[in-house]
């Protein structure tokens, strides 16, 4: 590493810890740098002519820009994962009777432990996800749950009162009319198609308001576009956001907007890393945000949300690591699935054979 890289690397990391700007007296102090405060001084003016650095005032010390943190995060970083976080996300995923969303759940919360930032989970798009059956399930002789499952394994339920007019075979029959009419449609053409079929289940049920509300209410939970957040407390102890009650308002809006999250993603990258106002317009917040690719399923994004002075170095290694993990741990879900169904078609193969030759004997 030359000289001016470790200058950088050293600033950026030293305001990374102290969110305070950085001169060449704090680098000899705190690192022992071998060099003069002109020699440092020098290196620091070149990387601000070059847009590495930034100066807050015009006699402090400097702060990195975007670039400087782009070029820290490609070129500088030490790409260490800490053994805690190895630890705990080998624990979560030892545990193989979890659930897929019980698992990216924990995965995201240790992630916000870790990195002392707040994480998102971004669900698959409306579009690309579609309903696969309705099932009713009575609870007593005046109340049922409906119960709406996906092919992304969402599960959204509605419990009603059945009026005493009515019957629990005309709400069984309006629960087989919504499977017959809406099986295999996307969740965003859900909420048309159910108000086009309401005539029907009128005539099916005498009182079908409080059914088809029901119904409705569920088919709009779908219809949202899902984002789980986890550690938002974890940015209130971050200085840019703890003493400035707008900033703070600013950022909890935008982790409840998916549209946000989908709008950063990229394709061609396994990491997406959008700093500042680079995508958000908000020179405050960072993103740096990977998809996880789930068994039989659409993909799911994982992101981190903090400081534009987030310690990128833990954040990316973390994130890195754990979809690394999430991919092998899904992966191996995938081949002992394909291995249960190709054990089941030669057990059926099997059964056919015997009964052949039995039939042949005869």
């Amino acid at each position: 590493m030359n000289r001016r890289d470790k200058v950088l690397k050293l600033i950026v990391e030293h305001f990374i810890k102290s969110a305070q700007p950085v001169g060449s007296k704090t680098l000899i102090e705190e690192y022992g740098l071998e060099y003069s405060s002109a020699t440092i001084r020098s290196e620091m003016n070149a990387l601000e002519v070059d847009g590495y650095l930034e100066k807050t005032h015009i006699s402090s010390g400097r702060v990195p820009s975007s670039k400087g943190y782009r070029y820290y995060i490609a070129n500088l970083r030490d790409r260490s994962i800490d053994e805690e976080f190895k630890y705990q996300m080998q624990t979560v995923l030892d545990q193989k009777v979890k659930s897929i969303q019980d698992v990216i759940k924990q995965s995201c919360e240790i992630l916000s432990q870790m990195t002392n930032l707040a994480s998102i989970v971004l669900g698959p798009g409306a579009n690309n996800e579609h309903l696969v059956s309705v099932q009713l399930v009575p609870i007593s002789d005046t109340s049922a749950t409906c119960v709406f499952v996906t092919d992304q394994g969402y599960v959204e339920n509605k419990t009603f009162v059945i009026d005493e007019k009515n019957k629990l075979n005309d709400v069984e029959n309006c629960v087989k009319l919504l499977n017959d009419r809406l099986k295999g449609t996307s969740i965003s053409e859900l909420i048309p198609k159910m108000q086009a079929i309401r005539p029907l289940i009128n005539d099916m049920v005498i009182n079908h308001d409080v059914i088809y509300k029901a119904m409705l209410e569920a088919f709009v939970g779908f219809a949202k576009d899902r984002l789980s957040a986890f550690g938002q407390e974890e940015l209130f102890e971050q200085p840019e956001f703890a003493n400035d009650a707008n900033k703070m308002k600013k950022l909890m809006e935008l982790l409840n907007r998916p549209d946000v999250f989908r709008e950063v993603e990229n394709d061609n990258e396994n990491i997406s890393i959008h700093i500042g106002g680079e995508a958000l317009g908000d020179e405050d917040v960072s993103i740096v945000q990977a998809k996880v690719k789930m068994p039989g399923k659409q993909e799911r994004s994982i992101a981190v949300v903090g400081p534009k002075r987030m310690d990128y170095d833990k954040v990316v290694s973390s994130l890195e690591y754990l979809i690394n993990q999430l991919d092998s741990y899904y992966e191996d879900e995938r081949k002992e699935d394909k291995r249960e169904r190709e054990n089941k078609q030669r057990n059926q193969k099997g059964g056919q054979n015997q009964r052949t030759n039995r039939e042949i004997k005869r």
